[in-house]
């Protein structure tokens, strides 16, 4: 695995591209920041932005074979299913409050940061990405190369943020055009169907 500069702008075409594209991440920081705004969102973003460099370097260390094992995906799917499901039900049913004079202010918590880092195991769309990453990027004859993983998981980590936090201000200019409660409870239906749909690719898959 030669690391070079086309290396970094492939890879970092790739890391952009997955990052920025609708997926489980992105819609749950929208519906958060339309919630609870961009500030208490903050900790969500950070998680996520550094979950996957580490879930990145987990896999890439422990090998590749963990990541075309059917069993793993198997349950994989099914377990990141069910939880995504409960997540959209929670995201359906909070209930933001446009009376607020800042920032929107729901019921419940948004993720902190550990959850939202914890949450990507659980995300079958970063293991589908893990997956090409590693095998495209790092992947050499006798495995993963180590240099190629850590540099890969940081491109992921600088990308992952601004994204992450484009998407969350969508979610809180959503929040300061719809006014009303029913309004924003529409919306948050609407990321919670999102966030439903996300798993299609991967249950199909």
């Amino acid at each position: 695995m030669i690391v070079d500069g086309t290396w970094f702008l492939s890879a970092g075409a790739f890391a952009i591209a997955m990052s920025a594209t609708p997926g489980p991440n992105n819609a749950m920081v929208v519906a958060s920041g339309a919630t609870y705004g961009f500030t208490r969102t903050i900790p969500h973003m950070l998680g996520v932005a550094a979950g996957f460099p580490v879930m990145l370097v987990v896999l890439g260390t422990a090998g590749l074979p963990v990541l075309t094992d059917p069993r793993v995906h198997a349950v994989l799917k099914w377990v990141g299913a069910a939880y995504l499901l409960w997540l959209a039900w929670t995201i359906a049913g909070s209930d933001p409050d446009p009376a607020a004079p800042d920032a929107p202010a729901g019921t419940g918590r948004p993720f902190g940061f550990l959850q939202a880092a914890l949450f990507q195991w659980v995300n079958p769309k970063a293991w589908i990405i893990a997956a090409g990453a590693l095998a495209t990027y790092t992947a050499q004859a006798e495995g993963a190369s180590l240099t190629a993983t850590l540099l890969l998981a940081i491109l992921f980590g600088l990308v992952a943020l601004p994204c992450l936090a484009v998407w969350t201000l969508i979610g809180v200019g959503t929040a300061r055009i719809l006014k009303t409660r029913r309004a924003l409870r529409r919306f948050n239906l609407a990321m919670a169907g999102l966030l439903v749909a996300s798993l299609v690719p991967a249950l199909m898959g």
